[in-house]
């Protein structure tokens, strides 16, 4: 298993993010800002979007 960051076309991986918030509209506002993160064991296992709120604190947003 490994842990990959995505910075790059977040959006590849929306079918596995509306699992978890059904608006899309939602996820366009968080998904920008957010650290998108996939768990991959041959292929994609989970995905979740984690928001920086301060130095010390982040707010989970997403995880499928």
């Amino acid at each position: 298993m490994r842990i990959e960051r995505i910075n790059d076309n977040k959006k590849r991986f929306l079918d596995l993010l509306l699992l978890a918030d059904e608006q899309e509209d939602m996820i366009d506002r968080y998904l920008p800002d957010g650290d998108l993160f996939v768990l991959y064991d041959d292929a994609v296992k989970s995905v979740c979007v984690v928001l920086p709120i301060s130095d010390d604190t982040c707010e989970l947003k997403n995880i499928a």
